[in-house]
């Protein structure tokens, strides 16, 4: 072989992507020293995408100082490519972390990922990808949309920054004062998750929980959601209510189509894109790509599938290399060529966690001896 891409996510609580690229090729070059392999750690716009950007790509890291969820000063951190697209985590500065035992999606902000996206376009970023999740917050980005120059009046005429808990107090919009430099850019939002805006499926009931609300928490998140919806219709002209994904991050990704006209997007799609896997693919030989698990949900567009289709087009094999795997036998139709679990023992995820590192090695070198007969 020649040429091999590598390109798995990470396996969820054991290892991340950029150790299993390590892994990957530690193994590939064993067998086949002279072989050019490319390492892309994929992340999905949570905790860890600048950096897998930044390695996968290039360029800086940049640091900044902004309001932390409780609107207190702290030191957040985004990414400069070379192209001088600018990758933001909105965890970076609005994370569950950061708020440690102080939990409450009424009152926490998205603020800092405004100034996070101003200060990008200051450093001539005209491009900006924003990675949603992993967020405290439930304010539907109304903060960050504060941030660069929206602003929102109550009854009274009063200017606020709507918060998870004030957001039903709302009664005009303004977009006159965003930042213009805002809304010239192309802005494109990271998201894995369909969940809409409110409802049963949506920011409120199934993500309220996590970031410390009760049940009479959530049902008043959830009614102060469907008034801003409501309300940003009115005011602005666009139905956001049923967007597929607007849920996600306490409904920042509705919140970013109403306020920056972003496009939401799944994870992988737009790391394939920034990084021009379809011209790094070129003359490969074979690509391994792998998640945790694998199963139907994986077939949903998620990182596997995306290379997978992708590849398809230039007739590049896949092969899969997953932690457990069952009900894939329609991936095979969506340009994977082969699965392989590295759990050589039917053990419990409690007892084989700590083995992904050894079950990993030992599953990419009998792959490669497979391979290495082939091409003899």
């Amino acid at each position: 072989m020649k040429k091999v891409v590598l390109i798995p996510d990470s396996f969820k609580g054991t290892l991340s992507s950029a150790q299993i690229c390590d892994i990957m090729e530690q193994n590939v070059k064993k067998h086949f020293p002279e072989c050019e392999v490319v390492k892309i750690p994929v992340a999905d716009g949570g905790e860890g995408s600048v950096n897998c950007f930044l390695t996968a790509a290039g360029g800086e890291k940049r640091k900044v100082i902004v309001k932390n969820p409780y609107m207190e000063d702290m030191e957040a951190f985004y990414g400069i490519l070379p192209d001088k697209t600018a990758v933001i985590e909105m965890a970076a500065c609005a994370g569950l972390p950061l708020v440690e035992n102080r939990q409450n999606p009424e009152v926490t902000t998205t603020y800092g990922v405004g100034q996070l996206m101003l200060d990008a376009v200051e450093h001539g970023c005209k491009k900006i990808v924003v990675g949603l999740g992993g967020s405290c917050t439930n304010d539907a980005g109304a903060g960050a949309a504060a941030a660069v120059g929206v602003e929102f009046f109550d009854k009274d005429g009063e200017k606020l920054i709507p918060t998870g808990g004030t957001l039903g107090k709302v009664a005009k919009i303004s977009m006159e004062n965003m930042d213009e430099r805002i809304k010239s850019a192309q802005i494109i939002t990271m998201c894995d998750i369909d969940n809409p805006m409110y409802g049963k499926s949506g920011a409120a009931y199934i993500f309220g929980p996590q970031k410390g609300a009760d049940d009479e928490m959530v049902q008043q998140l959830d009614a102060n959601l469907r008034k801003f919806a409501e309300r940003i219709q009115t005011e602005i002209g666009k139905d956001i209510s049923n967007i597929h994904g607007g849920g996600a991050a306490g409904a920042m990704g509705a919140g970013m189509v109403a306020f920056f006209d972003s496009k939401l997007q799944m994870g992988i799609e737009t790391v394939l894109d920034i990084v021009k896997f379809d011209e790094l693919i070129q003359g490969a030989d074979l690509i391994f790509t792998g998640e945790g698990k694998m199963d139907s949900q994986s077939l949903r567009g998620k990182v596997v599938i995306g290379v997978g289709k992708r590849a398809k087009r230039q007739d590049v094999p896949v092969v899969v290399v997953t932690g457990d795997a069952e009900e894939v036998e329609d991936a095979y139709d969506m340009g994977i060529s082969a699965v392989f679990s590295t759990n050589r023992v039917a053990r419990d995820f409690s007892v084989i966690r700590y083995k992904s590192k050894e079950y990993m090695e030992v599953t990419m070198d009998n792959i490669m001896r497979l391979i290495k007969i082939v091409n003899k």
